[in-house]
């Protein structure tokens, strides 16, 4: 029988019923219990350790490292060196295996990257601190700071038959508002040379290797008419001996890192003088590093002490603006054109001049038409054994 709830008494609900009275509606309970699980999920799954979670992935069975011998290595029986200290993995790109030249056509005409940016120096692994301040040495691993300053340039460019030409222009940090012109105008196959006199030289480098420059020392040596005709502080002389020599040598290193070797600025008189060379392109050679001699020397003792050193060196072609205008220095540049035709290598040197640099940058903007190839002064060396 239907309940008549008029004629029940009165009295008090109990909570249980209360709460059942306002339970919610199926569907209510449903959608808030849904959330409820949603939202747990969510917190556990981010803290699990997926770090690949919602990317597809694939898993390969890699097969043990076989021990591959070459040439250039050793087992660990054969007394090989223990693998380099983190600081001493340098890692710049490994130039490619030498290419037999009948791999290019005789007319073939390659193309380098204008500007290839270059790692800041100092690089620790080629770095020593001194007295003075950082110096060039030799990795342990055996790297030197000619192989890891230099530029790298394909192998496929270095044996090439096409005619290259290699400018170093110095100067360099002595100027700013020059420096800076040519960093940004000159294409990077230009190599700079800093003199070692100049104000915030490493940040000076750094920007010119950012931008694929190859930079030398200019070091101060002693030049005939001197002191009259004097370079600088810390100067190499002929008549000192071979402790202030190479006291000198290590201040004018000190001054930046970055440089893949030296260059004489004047030094007429000094690099007359074997007595006095011979140690300093020891040391130089002891460190790693090349040396180039201008063309302005008339009498010089390198050939021979170099030699006598094993250090790899250089003497350029010609200079390039010894009368500092732009006719002049377009002649010089033609003449170095033909040498390059005529011998597969030209090297010019030149001060850094507003009128040098923007003759220059007019001729190497023209090169690729005529078949010629700008390169780092590194590629000079390249194969050369002093």
């Amino acid at each position: 029988m239907p309940r008549d709830e008029l004629r029940q008494p009165l009295r008090k609900r109990s909570t249980a019923e209360r709460l059942w009275a306002k339970r919610p509606a199926p569907l209510v309970l449903a959608a808030v219990l849904a959330l409820v699980g949603f939202g747990t999920g969510a917190a556990w799954l981010m803290r699990q350790p997926h770090p690949f979670a919602g990317e597809p992935v694939i898993i390969a069975a890699i097969p043990p490292v076989e021990q591959m011998m070459t040439a250039s290595t050793d087992s660990a029986e054969n007394g090989a060196e223990p693998a380099a200290s983190e600081e001493e993995q340098i890692t710049e790109a490994e130039p490619a295996p030498e290419l037999q030249p009948e791999a290019f056509p005789p007319n073939a005409i390659i193309i380098t990257a204008g500007r290839r940016p270059m790692k800041p120096a100092p690089i620790g692994a080629v770095a020593e601190d001194s007295p003075e301040g950082k110096l060039p040495r030799i990795a342990t691993n055996g790297k030197n700071p000619f192989d890891v300053y230099s530029q790298i340039t394909p192998m496929a460019a270095q044996s090439s038959s096409q005619p290259k030409i290699a400018i170093l222009l110095g100067g360099m940090g002595l100027n700013a508002r020059l420096t800076q012109k040519a960093i940004k105008e000159l294409p990077g196959n230009v190599t700079f040379g800093f003199a070692p006199y100049g104000n915030d030289l490493q940040t000076q480098v750094n920007k010119a290797r950012a931008q694929g420059h190859e930079v030398m020392l200019q070091l101060p040596m002693e030049p005939m008419g001197y002191p009259a005709n004097d370079p600088g502080p810390n100067t190499l002389l002929a008549e000192a001996d071979a402790a202030e020599n190479l006291k000198s040598l290590r201040w004018n290193m000190s001054r930046f890192a970055g440089y893949t070797g030296i260059s004489n600025y004047m030094g007429g008189r000094f690099l007359a003088t074997p007595g006095s060379l011979e140690p300093v392109l020891a040391e130089l050679k002891s460190r790693g590093l090349v040396f180039l001699e201008d063309a302005n020397v008339a009498m010089s003792s390198t050939a021979d002490i170099a030699r006598a050193t094993g250090l790899r060196t250089r003497r350029a072609d010609i200079v390039i603006d010894g009368s500092p205008d732009a006719a002049s220095i377009q002649a010089a540049l033609q003449q170095l054109e033909a040498m390059a035709r005529s011998t597969g290598m030209a090297v010019g040197t030149g001060a850094g001049l507003e009128v040098t640099i923007d003759t220059i940058a007019e001729w190497a903007s023209q090169l690729e038409g005529k078949g010629i190839m700008l390169v780092p002064l590194s590629v000079a060396y390249r194969g050369r054994t002093g």
